[in-house]
């Protein structure tokens, strides 16, 4: 079995209309690509803008049961693709950057908020998410299990473990920045490491602070034809707007799974205590960091 992924690596435009028919239109070449899932940028809803006067913060947030989310749940049934799209979702005691994923049916089969806010920049008025979830997603031809990061989780190597101890498989990563050199060698890690594909989607490079890059890494470095290993990467947009449509060969990345010596099978998780433990000492104090 085959996952088909479609980045959409588009710009959100000047309103919440526009951003739907773009969005829509966009998902409708994903689907005639031969997608299963489409896969939107960081909060697409506003394009990545954070205001952050109260007021104006609150208002430009959507809850779950919005027309804007409720429109592309529509369209992941007429298509029969999966569609996850991002947006600034209504909380208190602040909005969330957060991401839904709709299966094939039109149903909310995910919701994940982003739990590593950037606190150091305009995110420091947003409400972090507390969970990560993970969720079995129908495809029809069969299901994959399916987690989120968003942008900044992926600096942390503990989001990717969890999500794999969970089960995933596949991690989709909405983000917004530059997707330099270092920044992909982190999704490159963390498929590596968990032995789980990563597909992440970024603004093209006409969107302030982005520039493309939108990838996809399937985390099989070894196969038994090969003498050595291989290159992860299935397949990288430029920095123009984009429509990047993957292929994830899932039954390999299983049995590789099977086999192989990274994820969890050979951890010890006795000697990690530290990494659950609440204090930060020098030269890591931040005096912005979120208390």
């Amino acid at each position: 079995m085959e996952l088909c992924i479609s980045l959409l690596q588009i710009p959100r435009g000047d309103s919440p209309e526009e951003a739907m028919q773009l969005g829509e239109a966009a998902c409708r070449k994903a689907r005639a690509a031969g997608a299963d899932l489409a896969l939107f940028p960081e909060m697409f809803s506003t394009g990545y803008c954070i205001p952050q006067e109260k007021k104006a913060l609150r208002a430009a947030a959507i809850g779950r049961d919005h027309p804007f989310l409720r429109h592309f749940a529509d369209l992941a049934k007429e298509l029969s693709m999966a569609i996850a799209v991002t947006f600034l979702e209504a909380f208190e005691p602040a909005p969330r950057n957060s991401v839904m994923l709709f299966d094939r049916k039109g149903r909310e089969v995910l919701c994940y908020a982003k739990v590593h806010t950037c606190d150091f920049g305009d995110e420091r008025v947003l409400t972090p998410g507390d969970e990560l979830p993970v969720a079995e997603l129908d495809l029809g031809k069969g299901s994959v299990r399916v987690g989120c990061m968003i942008c900044y989780d992926r600096e942390f190597p503990e989001t990717a473990r969890l999500l794999m101890l969970k089960g995933a498989e596949v991690i989709l990563v909405p983000n917004a920045c530059p997707m330099e050199i270092n920044r992909l060698s982190q999704l490159r890690a963390r498929a590596f490491e968990n032995m789980l594909a990563v597909a992440t989607c970024n603004y093209p490079a006409v969107v302030p602070d982005c520039n493309g890059g939108s990838s996809v890494f399937d985390g099989i470095v070894y196969l038994p034809h090969l003498s050595g290993s291989r290159d992860t990467c299935l397949g990288m947009a430029s920095e123009e707007e984009e429509i990047l449509t993957v292929s994830l060969p899932m039954d390999t990345l299983r049995e590789y799974r099977e086999s192989e010596v990274h994820g969890n099978a050979y951890r010890r998780p006795s000697l990690y205590g530290a990494l659950t433990e609440e204090r930060v000492e020098a030269p890591f104090l931040r005096p912005d960091r979120r208390k």
